[in-house]
C-alpha cells in the first residue's frame, strides 16, 4: 500500500470531477472522525492497482499488515487497468451519490433492466437534471431517490434527450448495484478449466464409492448388486 503519485492522483481526480464537479473538495477535505481533534483527513491509497479512500487513522493502523495480507481498506473508489486508465467501481457509489451534479431517475419498470447491467433507454427515463450534456458523468436513482448506479450521458443535451424515440439510448451503464450479486455468482463458479475438472473428478469418485462396482471379463464394469445378480442368473 502506498500513496498515489502525481499522474495517478490526476487520473483519479479527473474521473471523480466528471461526476461530482467542484464538490470534489468535500471529499478531499473530509475530516477524519477518529479522533476528530487530531486534524486528520481522508486520503487515497493504492493497493494492487485498486484505489482506496479511507481516514488517515485507519491507514496508520493498516500499515501493520503486510501487503499480501491486506485485502481491502476503507472504500474502493476504482482501479487502474493494464493500459493505465482509471475506472470507477460500484463501491464508490455511496461516495459520489450525495455530491452528484447530474442525475437521472428511472421508472420502476426500468430499474430491474438497469440492475442487470443494461443501458438506460428513453422509455425507462423518469426525470433528468437540466443542462446535462454529452459525456457527462451521471448518477442513476430510483424514483424514491435510492442510488442505483452511474454512467455516461449519450445524447447531445437534455433537449435532444426529450426528442429521442422510446428505444433511444440515454445512458451507458458503467456500474450498478446489481454487480454485487453478479460478482458473487462468478466467485462461486470454477475459475478455470483445471478447477472444473477437479470438481467433476471429485463428484465422479464420490458417486463411484456409493455404488458397488463389480468387474467384468471384458475389463468394463457394471454398477450395483442388482445388475450383478441379474448377470449371474443369465
Amino acid at each position: 500500500m502506498r500513496a498515489l503519485d502525481v499522474k495517478e492522483t490526476t487520473a483519479v481526480f479527473e474521473k471523480l470531477f466528471k461526476f461530482i464537479g467542484p464538490n470534489l473538495k468535500h471529499i478531499v477535505d473530509r475530516p477524519d472522525p477518529d479522533p476528530p481533534s487530531a486534524g486528520g483527513r481522508h486520503c487515497f491509497r493504492l493497493q494492487r492497482n485498486h484505489v482506496y479512500y479511507a481516514p488517515e487513522s485507519m491507514v496508520r493502523r493498516a500499515l501493520h499488515a503486510t501487503r499480501d495480507r491486506l485485502d481491502s481498506l476503507g472504500v474502493c473508489v476504482g482501479r487502474f487497468t493494464g493500459s493505465g486508465s482509471f475506472r470507477l467501481t460500484i463501491q464508490c457509489l455511496d461516495l459520489i451519490a450525495p455530491f452528484a451534479r447530474r442525475k437521472i431517475w428511472l421508472k420502476p419498470a426500468a430499474e430491474m433492466q438497469f440492475l442487470y447491467g443494461n443501458h438506460v433507454l428513453k422509455a425507462g427515463l423518469g426525470r433528468i437534471t437540466e443542462n446535462t450534456v454529452m459525456n457527462d458523468g451521471v448518477v442513476v436513482f430510483s424514483m424514491s431517490d435510492l442510488p442505483l448506479g452511474f454512467g455516461v450521458f449519450v445524447p447531445k443535451d437534455t433537449q435532444a434527450c426529450r426528442k429521442l424515440e422510446p428505444n433511444g439510448m440515454v445512458l451507458l451503464n458503467q456500474g450498478d448495484i446489481g454487480e454485487y450479486l453478479r460478482m458473487e455468482r462468478v466467485e462461486d463458479e470454477p475459475k478455470n478449466q483445471d478447477e472444473e475438472r477437479k470438481v467433476k473428478k471429485l463428484k465422479f469418485n464420490k458417486k463411484r464409492k456409493n455404488l458397488a462396482m463389480v468387474g467384468t471379463r471384458n475389463g468394463g464394469f457394471v454398477g450395483g448388486r442388482d445388475a450383478y445378480k441379474k448377470r449371474k442368473t443369465t
